[in-house]
């Protein structure tokens, strides 16, 4: 391996921004996957004028077709993959009485299955190297679970034991598999739709103050775990989660 490449979802904006623009420091080829390429192409852009690689690309990944073709477009322009960073996603907030089957159904499709369709189109990559990295961005919510989140929680739950069953049968491959599940991370797409995110409800600095460090999450946050996470130095370390929350969830 000469070069490591990664591919990093829901990279445009948000935790998967900063994650790509971390990795990139590190020295590793990114693939800026998202839906909207033109928003990827903005965070590749950053990545390129600091001495970084980078390429956009655009997926559905809930489809398996268009996740192949961008995985393929990846290997063509930096080689095989072998860390994937799962981060795109969505959230919502329903009563679960009011909860549709279609709104069930969309939200397991990108966050879980996602998952399940990325991962296991670049795995075979990582399988021929004997080295691999595969990290899922999942929540807090999956581990305490959250009001008017349901069928979020539950998706995200799956992402962490989905999580434990690859880093159990990949690991005779030296691949390691662990998930990072963020809590209420400021100054992202996810964190300013939330209901909470108001600030005429005050909603925000009860949050920043209901765990033992007093602060906002930020994206840099959740990007440093996982430069860690993907590095040499955490060869030893898989199936774990590792909550980045400031003590919020202990």
């Amino acid at each position: 391996m000469s070069e490591k490449v990664a591919l990093v979802t829901g990279a445009a904006a948000g935790i998967g921004r900063a994650i790509s623009l971390r990795l990139a420091r590190d020295g590793i080829a990114i693939g800026v996957l998202d839906l909207d390429r033109v928003a990827a192409q903005k965070t590749a852009d950053e990545i390129i004028a600091a001495g970084g690689r980078a390429t956009a690309l655009a997926a559905d990944i809930s489809q398996r077709e268009p996740v192949q073709r961008a995985v393929a477009e990846l290997r063509e322009t930096f080689g095989p993959v072998t860390i994937v960073v799962n981060n795109a996603g969505i959230s919502a907030y329903v009563p679960f009485l009011k909860l549709t089957d279609e709104q069930w159904d969309q939200m397991l499709a990108i966050n879980l299955k996602g998952t399940f369709i990325v991962t296991q189109t670049v795995l075979p990559d990582m399988v021929e190297a004997q080295w691999g990295r595969i990290v899922n961005i999942s929540s807090s919510s999956a581990q305490s679970g959250a009001e008017l989140m349901a069928h979020y929680s539950a998706s995200k739950g799956g992402m962490i034991a989905l999580t434990k069953s690859l880093a159990q049968e990949f690991g005779k491959h030296n691949i390691t598999c662990n998930n990072i599940p963020p809590r209420f991370v400021m100054n992202t797409v996810m964190s300013e739709a939330s209901p909470w995110a108001d600030p005429k409800l005050g909603a925000r600095d009860t949050i920043v103050n209901s765990g033992p460090i007093r602060r906002q999450g930020e994206p840099e946050d959740i990007a440093g775990a996982c430069a860690y996470l993907v590095s040499d130095e955490a060869g030893y370390v898989t199936g774990q989660t590792i909550g980045v929350n400031g003590g919020r969830y202990i």
